[in-house]
C-alpha cells in the first residue's frame, strides 16, 4: 500500500476555489480500483493550508492516475508544497 500525505500551501482568498476545482479529480480517483482513499480538506487553524491524504494499493495504480499531476493552473496557485509518498506493508489493528 502506498500512503500520499503532507499539505500544500496557496493565497487564503484562493483556498476555496482550488478545492472545488479539485472535486472532479477527486471523484476520479476514488472511483479507480487501487484508490483506498483519495481526500483533500481545508485545514481548521491555517487559511493557506490544504491537507492532502491519498491511500492507494499499489504505487502503479498512483503513479498512472497521477499522470503529469496538478494542472498548469494549480501549479500556479500552488505557493508551497510539503506531499510525500510512504511504501507501507498491510498490516491490521487487532479488535479490542
Amino acid at each position: 500500500m502506498v500512503i500520499v500525505a503532507g499539505h500544500i500551501t496557496v493565497d487564503a482568498d484562493d483556498r476555496d476555489s482550488y478545492l472545488h476545482g479539485c472535486a472532479s479529480v477527486i471523484e476520479q480517483a476514488r472511483d479507480t480500483p487501487s484508490c483506498l482513499d483519495f481526500a483533500l480538506s481545508a485545514d481548521l487553524v491555517d487559511p493557506t493550508r490544504i491537507n492532502v491524504f491519498e491511500r492507494w494499493g499499489d504505487l502503479d495504480s498512483l503513479t498512472a492516475f497521477r499522470g503529469d499531476g496538478p494542472s498548469e493552473d494549480q501549479q500556479q496557485t500552488i505557493r508551497d508544497a510539503d506531499v510525500r509518498e510512504f511504501d507501507v506493508r498491510e498490516f491490521e489493528v487487532p479488535a479490542t
